[in-house]
């Protein structure tokens, strides 16, 4: 995303996409040196597979008498341990390590769901991405409009995200199902949390804040604290929701300027 100021935005129409300024992308001093190591690692592993299986290093270590004794014995299964061992693990960790920053630096991602709703919308409204709020709470999508403030969550893919009766699950570390919140009730909470943040300032209006899950789901339904929509409805859902009067375009930019603050 870009940011746009005020006078283009509503020169051209469009709305105001405000983007958090961390990158998410692989920095180039990461991606070489993850490179040079990968490739270390595979060369080093093709290396020792050539002593131990081309040259008579380790027959040359291994103790060759007849009847060992048990440290020669020890020596022996250290040596043959490590030769038969450490070749494949230096070559499979390099191949790792190169197959992460291949991924880094290939994989795409997704469109934003701000960006692709952004051409249907306005100059009235103000979309933020990757907002924090004071108490470490991260929030993906913020949208400021005539309404008030909507905050927009995105469902997780069907692979990594279950519902087993009223709980829900997501899958963890190794890939094993651990408990997760509500994915409507996080939703809501945040939009409680948004609208207590700019309350903590007194100020002689409220702001009004809205709930929504973007998914393809049809089993999911919405709740009386969280709406339900398919991304290409994001549009006509933030359209619908009804106008506050006490949402000047004063105060709209005065908002859109503490939300500048949270990012």
């Amino acid at each position: 995303m870009v940011i746009l100021s005020d006078a283009r935005a509503r020169e051209d129409g469009a709305v105001q996409l405000i983007a958090s300024p961390r990158t998410v992308r692989l920095p180039v001093g990461a991606a070489i040196a993850g490179t040079l190591a990968g490739v270390a690692l595979v060369s080093g592993g093709l290396f020792l597979a050539w002593l131990a299986l081309a040259t008579p290093l380790v027959t040359a270590l291994a103790p060759n008498v007849l009847r060992p004794t048990l440290p020669q014995m020890a020596l022996g299964g250290l040596v043959w341990g490590v030769a038969l061992v450490a070749p494949p693990s230096f070559a499979i960790v390099g191949a790792w390590r190169l197959s992460r920053v291949v991924r880094a630096l290939t994989v795409r991602r997704a469109t934003p769901i701000l960006a692709a709703a952004s051409a249907q919308l306005g100059p009235e409204y103000v979309a933020a991405s990757d907002v924090r709020l004071p108490d470490g709470r991260p929030i993906r999508n913020l949208v400021l409009g005539p309404f008030g403030i909507a905050v927009i969550a995105e469902m997780p893919p069907a692979r990594f995200v279950r519902r087993t009766g009223s709980s829900w699950e997501g899958r963890g570390p190794g890939g094993r199902w651990v408990h997760m919140e509500n994915p409507l009730e996080r939703a809501a909470r945040d939009a409680e949390r948004v609208k207590r943040w700019f309350g903590s300032a007194e100020r002689d209006y409220v702001l009004k804040t809205f709930a929504v899950i973007v998914t393809t789901d049809p089993s999911i339904v919405r709740t009386p604290a969280c709406a339900v929509v398919t991304p290409d409805q994001v549009p006509g859902w933030l359209a619908s929701l009804p106008p506050a009067r006490s949402i000047t375009s004063d105060r709209r930019d005065e908002i859109a300027e503490h939300i500048r603050t949270l990012l």
